[in-house]
């Protein structure tokens, strides 16, 4: 069943624009990998998919609520909070799941769910699939190392039961050991039959992912000349009106284009936005 499906997509800003042209189709049980360098528009086109940030262009439709992950500057740790006690506050106010919506939640998060008065964090973790996970209950949100922060947000998303969940820069400040366990995490929750979608500068060898390359540079290319165009000459500096040449004095070619003249592409008009290449 295909949960999130964007074709086009694209976000354009008075400055240009952010991401363009990406089509991604994300199944239940399959994990896609966003990347690209810092400023490719990432973080954008994940909260865009997730329905947390508008796009300008093309379509997305999505069937089922989305979660958040490790998200910086959107979705992060309470500072004065432990990792206990984040697990616990959100099993409380998400509560019991309504019997209309049990059929569609993964059996671990009912059983995380109706725990969440007893054992929460050990039911979450294993609910999960992060048993084997690098993470300290009783460590605040502000003393949490890159990797805990993304683990936490991942075990967070995975209570709601969503459909699709999607993480931001999952290999930042992480080591080659523990992106490797990132990222067999998220294989992991992908096997429970999440729709995950994640974003990273690259994608560790040997991971069962669908990469989704935005933001590569274009290099300019030169206009060509028309037929019949001649090369501007240059001309020497001096005062308004016809005078006389001389040596080292080169009369206006009347054929070469005027570089006063307004630019044909008209205002607002802006170089094409590097395209995406999705690689299976």
């Amino acid at each position: 069943m295909v949960i999130v499906e964007a074709s086009g997509l694209g976000l354009r800003t008075r400055r240009g624009w952010v991401y363009r042209d990406v089509d991604l189709t994300a199944a239940r049980g399959e994990l896609h990998a966003v990347t690209g360098p810092p400023g490719s528009g990432r973080t954008s086109l994940l909260l865009a998919l997730a329905g947390r940030f508008p796009h300008s262009h093309g379509e997305l439709r999505r069937r089922g609520p989305a979660a958040l992950g490790q998200v910086a500057g959107v979705h992060e740790p309470d500072p004065t909070l432990t990792v206990a006690e984040h697990i616990t506050e959100r099993l409380l106010l998400l509560g019991p799941v309504p019997r209309r919506r049990r059929q569609l939640v993964p059996v671990a998060a009912l059983r995380a769910r109706r725990a969440y008065r007893r054992d929460a964090y050990a039911t979450a973790i294993a609910g999960a699939g992060f048993t084997d996970a690098p993470l300290d209950p009783d460590r605040y949100g502000r003393d949490l190392t890159p990797v805990d922060r993304q683990v936490l947000g991942l075990v967070l998303a995975s209570l709601g039961g969503p459909s699709l969940i999607v993480a931001d820069d999952v290999d930042a400040g992480a080591d080659r050991p523990e992106r490797e366990w990132i990222w067999a995490a998220l294989e992991r929750l992908a096997d429970q039959g999440y729709a995950v979608v994640a974003s990273a500068r690259a994608v560790e060898p040997g991971v069962a992912a669908t990469v989704h390359r935005i933001g590569d540079p274009a290099l300019p290319t030169p206009a060509l000349p028309g037929p019949g165009a001649t090369a501007p000459v240059a001309t020497a500096s001096g005062p308004t009106g016809p005078g006389p040449t001389g040596p080292g004095v080169t009369a206006p070619d009347p054929t070469a284009p005027d570089p006063t003249a307004p630019d044909p592409t008209g205002p607002g008009v802006t170089a094409s936005a590097p395209t995406v290449e999705v690689t299976a």
